[in-house]
């Protein structure tokens, strides 16, 4: 991070990439998968523990391995893609249950100086960690303060508005997490997993696909909306919105990014005619658009 501040190299900085499409054209600057994989568990004075997780830990890795242990409270993201330092920005959930209800804190590398193109390049940028509690993080549905300035927004008349990217992006970098955990049966907790990744294999599409397309809104979901419209199994080029799930679209095979954005902004656009809803984006769009390919 430092080097690339100094030498005014554009950096992203991604964790496996859910929930990310990127531009045809590609990213400008240097792409960077956070590889901070470890994890430990603090147990505390009542009986229950504290689990410190590197951002880079995959969920697929550390909530099974909690189970084995009988420590629950992570079991809601069993399935979840990518890792707990991403999850955090979008405060991921499934099954009622979200990261921000059992996060305690989050240690942070604030890197928001290196983007102020007003200042001179410094020698030696100034990085700073920061420790934050949950409450300082406005959790809430998919949303955290990181997540605020970051995604796409599609505005009334179908057209895309893209946020402003800084020269290090995210500036405000999560480095660990501190979640709780609660002694339980591994069994019990084994038996719950199972019930939830039936649950989520029979509603995820079997194709690959980014991830969920829209935030529900409030009284409804977006797969409802989506279904009413009559918009199952639309395709777009090599893109198509699934039928099984319509709040994701699947690549059936050399779709480009141009052709699930033309069927995100369908979907939008007829969900606003026919309901009035507008449906926010649940997926960051990043890298070299150019409006002419939106």
């Amino acid at each position: 991070v430092s080097m690339c501040a100094r030498e005014r190299w554009p950096l992203l900085i991604i964790g496996a990439g859910s929930n990310i499409l990127y531009a045809d054209a590609g990213v400008r600057g240097i792409v960077a998968s956070i590889a901070l994989p470890k994890y430990h568990i603090e147990v505390q004075s009542d009986g229950s523990a504290l689990v410190i997780a590197e951002a880079g830990v995959r969920w697929s890795q550390l909530v099974p391995d909690l189970v084995a242990q009988g420590w629950g409270g992570l079991e809601f993201a069993a399935g979840i893609p990518g890792t707990v330092g991403a999850g955090i920005i979008s405060n991921v959930g499934a099954h009622n249950q979200e990261l921000g209800q059992v996060l305690e804190r989050i240690e942070v590398l604030d890197a928001r100086g290196c983007n102020d193109t007003k200042k001179e390049v410094q020698r030696f940028p100034v990085l700073v960690m920061r420790h934050y509690p949950s409450e300082g993080l406005d959790l809430g549905y998919r949303h955290s303060r990181f997540r605020e300035h970051r995604l796409t927004h599609i505005d009334a008349q179908g057209q895309l508005y893209l946020p402003a990217r800084g020269l290090i992006e995210p500036a405000e970098l999560i480095v660990t997490l501190s979640l709780r955990l609660q002694r339980n049966s591994a069994k019990m907790l084994g038996e719950i997993i199972e019930q939830h990744q039936q649950e989520r294999k029979s509603e995820d599409p079997a194709s690959k696909h980014l991830g969920s397309i829209f935030k529900d809104p409030s009284g409804t979901t977006a797969r409802a909306l989506i279904e009413q419209a009559g918009l199952a199994g639309r395709s777009h080029g090599q893109a198509q919105i699934s039928q099984r799930n319509p709040n994701y679209i699947i690549n059936m095979g050399g779709a480009s990014a141009s052709d699930i954005v033309a069927l995100m902004l369908e979907a939008h656009q007829k969900i606003l005619s026919n309901t009035g809803i507008h449906l926010a984006l649940n997926v960051e769009l990043l890298g070299a658009w150019q409006q002419s390919s939106l």
